[in-house]
């Protein structure tokens, strides 16, 4: 249907006043789980085929993290929900002060293609959540999952309440030209830029989920081959195309030569002697992506890895060493399965190495020296991250996820979700027995005195 048309059924869905009841905003909750179990087979074929993922990573990576996020809402949203007392001043004795929570109304939500169902289905819980009426872009790299999802959400709701809708830059070009209450985009810092330039000209508030070249930092006290093993589980999920990803290593260079040792024979003992023979290994979203990549390998520094099939735009898991800062490789995110390696004499020069690029939206760091571990954490700035793993620190409910500076900006999951998709309104209920003269006019020195007392 035309976006203006779907705005307006929205609107007037939302002034109903339906999605104000916190039971409707249950049983949507309840739907969208129903939905999701009875179209979970159908959504590991989508995943499968737009991006190759094995119904194992699929589960792992997108479903079960979906469900636990529903389920987590489902269990909190009646106390987030809460309007919730704060402390009085005294110089409003007597009154009672509180917040109260409201949705923003209709928002948009603009998902990306690396993770289709996930990074769709867990902000629309959040939105859902806060009581708001949504539009759902689904991205057209990822046409088998984005058609399932569409499906799935006409079939659970009515389009005034929760709408997807289908196509690719023109469709994106008409959305963002409506007034919506909120928007929240995940993908790109291109895209993200002309996303806040849309939102400005209504004075759209919005959170935007980006990326980076996330750092991985390894020094000569970490357990070399935990941290291999770690690593190379979070380079190369979803074949590297993950906004958390490790992007780079920087490794102190006394142990640069085992480490490098330790990622190809873990490279082996996780995707076997020939990965694109491996059938639970993935591929990349398109030929242009692919070729790209491709681009970003230097054959003279390869380690281990290189080999690639066309026919089925797969790269095999790729390591790279003795990488400068001057590589093609270091010079834009890789959102693929590249690792370069970089050797760094101490962790002084890995932490100035850090510092002196854009905020990055993941940082790991591999470490047995607390020193080392608080002078990250506390000097450098990034959206989040693990200490002595990767990427599992968006795997839960209990903590907030989003970027900082060039990585994004805004957070969500579990209260932040619920937070994000609402305005929450200050309040103060003031009682009749009592008024205190001291803040009318005629202002003479006792009032002063009196304001002094209490205001201080």
């Amino acid at each position: 249907m035309q976006t203006e048309a779907l705005m307006e059924k929205q609107r007037s869905f939302f002034d109903s006043g339906k999605t104000l009841d916190i039971s409707f905003r249950v049983r949507a909750l309840d739907r969208l789980e129903q939905s999701l179990l009875a179209c979970e087979d159908r959504l590991y074929a989508a995943l499968r085929k737009d991006l190759g993922k094995s119904r194992a990573e699929a589960y792992m990576c997108e479903i079960g993290l979906t469900l636990s996020e529903l389920r987590y809402m489902k269990k909190h949203v009646r106390s987030f929900s809460r309007s919730r007392r704060v402390r009085t001043p005294l110089a409003q004795f007597h009154a009672k002060s509180f917040t109260v929570q409201e949705p923003y109304g209709v928002v948009l939500i603009m998902s990306p293609w690396n993770y289709p169902v996930l990074l769709t289905l867990e902000p629309l819980i959040g939105a859902i959540a806060a009581g708001n009426c949504c539009v759902i872009k689904p991205s057209a790299y990822a046409p088998a999952t984005s058609s399932v999802l569409t499906r799935m959400l006409s079939e659970a709701y009515e389009e005034g309440y929760v709408a997807a809708v289908e196509g690719g830059r023109r469709e994106n070009e008409h959305l963002l030209e409506q007034k919506f209450d909120y928007i929240f985009f995940t993908g790109g810092v291109k895209v993200g830029k002309l996303v806040m330039e849309k939102a400005s000209v209504h004075l759209t508030p919005v959170t935007l989920e980006l990326g980076g070249k996330s750092p991985c930092i390894i020094d000569h006290t970490a357990d070399l081959r935990t941290a291999a093993r770690r690593l190379i589980f979070g380079k190369y999920l979803n074949c590297g195309q993950t906004c958390v990803a490790p992007d780079y290593v920087l490794v102190d260079a006394q142990v640069q030569r085992e480490l490098l040792a330790c990622i190809c024979r873990e490279i082996r003992k996780q995707y076997g002697e020939q990965p694109l023979q491996n059938d639970a290994y993935g591929k990349m979203i398109n030929r242009k992506h692919f070729d790209r990549v491709l681009g970003l390998i230097d054959r003279e520094k390869l380690v281990c890895g290189g080999e690639y099939k066309e026919d089925t735009l797969q790269i095999a898991p790729t390591v790279l060493g003795d990488v400068t800062e001057e590589d093609v490789v270091m010079q834009e995110e890789i959102f693929g399965p590249v690792l370069p390696v970089l050797p760094v004499a101490s962790m002084d020069e890995a932490y100035a190495f850090v510092k002196r690029r854009p905020r990055p939206l993941a940082l790991y760091l591999f470490t047995a020296d607390r020193k080392t571990e608080d002078r990250f954490l506390r000097g450098v700035s990034f959206g989040g991250g693990c200490v002595n793993d990767t990427v599992i620190h968006l795997a839960t409910s209990r903590m907030g996820f989003g970027g900082v500076g060039n990585s994004g900006m805004g957070s969500y999951h579990g209260r932040k979700s619920f937070e994000t998709f609402s305005h929450e309104k200050s309040m103060v209920k003031k009682y009749n027995w009592l008024d205190l003269p001291m803040r009318y006019q005629p202002y003479n020195e006792r009032k002063e005195k009196l304001v002094r007392m209490f205001v201080r």
